[in-house]
């Protein structure tokens, strides 16, 4: 079994002079999720190389176990290091594609022609696609059979409440749960910061950080894979 992972390569946020990127939870969780379920990962991004990380994701109240697990992980490191480019990778070789989020797949991948193209060609294959927190966005351009893939699904993703907490509602290009909305999809939603995911056929999407791992989960469910022994009991408290 292999999944795809995709990452931002922006690491701009807006016109604020800071940096963004993706962030560190939501691949490191998803990452070790497939792992220790005996998958097969594959790293890719627009650019290759090594992505970059939204620092904020990096203080010590955003890690977590798998977190801490990918800092002593030389070869994890080393894998998201030389991440291959999207433009060389096909949907045929793999079985699915995991978007992790962080601010920056708003700006690159949302608008990114192969990463609209490689979503459908995923889609309309017949195979799942995952997204969590901001990567939900990215489907803003991406259709299946002249629609919205996302119309009348249900899906959730980075709220407005959420954006407002971190104070960039005005610097995103776009607020993702009122682009979902308006492509017509049924947006739902947890409290705040909670663990949610939500599976709509082949259409997976959780909301925030937290809900890096249910999103990893809810895709190895769909796949038929069992997920590791590590990943049942690693159920990881999130503040």
């Amino acid at each position: 079994m292999k999944i795809l992972m995709v990452m931002t390569s922006h690491d701009q946020l807006g016109n604020t002079g800071k940096k963004t990127g993706f962030w560190l939870e939501e691949f490191a969780a998803p990452y070790y999720t497939f792992l220790d379920a005996g998958v097969d990962v594959t790293v890719a991004s627009p650019k290759g190389g090594q992505p970059p990380l939204d620092p904020k994701s990096d203080t010590p109240e955003g890690q977590t176990e798998l977190t801490q697990r990918f800092k002593q992980d030389k070869a994890a490191q080393a894998v998201l290091a030389s991440t291959a480019k999207l433009a060389d990778v096909k949907a045929g070789d793999y079985d699915a594609v995991f978007y992790p989020g962080g601010h920056g797949p708003m700006w690159d991948l949302a608008e990114d022609a192969r990463s609209i193209a490689l979503i459908e060609a995923f889609y309309d294959a017949g195979k799942p696609v995952a997204f969590v927190c901001h990567a939900p966005g990215v489907l803003r351009h991406v259709r299946s059979n002249g629609e919205p893939i996302v119309k009348g699904k249900r899906v959730t993703g980075f709220t407005n409440s959420e954006e407002e907490a971190v104070q960039l509602t005005k610097v995103v290009p776009f607020l993702v749960e009122d682009e979902l909305i308006r492509l017509g999809a049924r947006f739902e939603k947890a409290a705040d910061w909670e663990s949610f995911a939500i599976t709509d056929g082949r259409l997976v999407t959780g909301q925030n950080p937290a809900s890096s791992r249910a999103g990893a989960l809810a895709l190895l469910q769909l796949l038929g894979v069992t997920p590791g022994r590590a990943a049942e009991t690693a159920a990881v408290a999130h503040h």
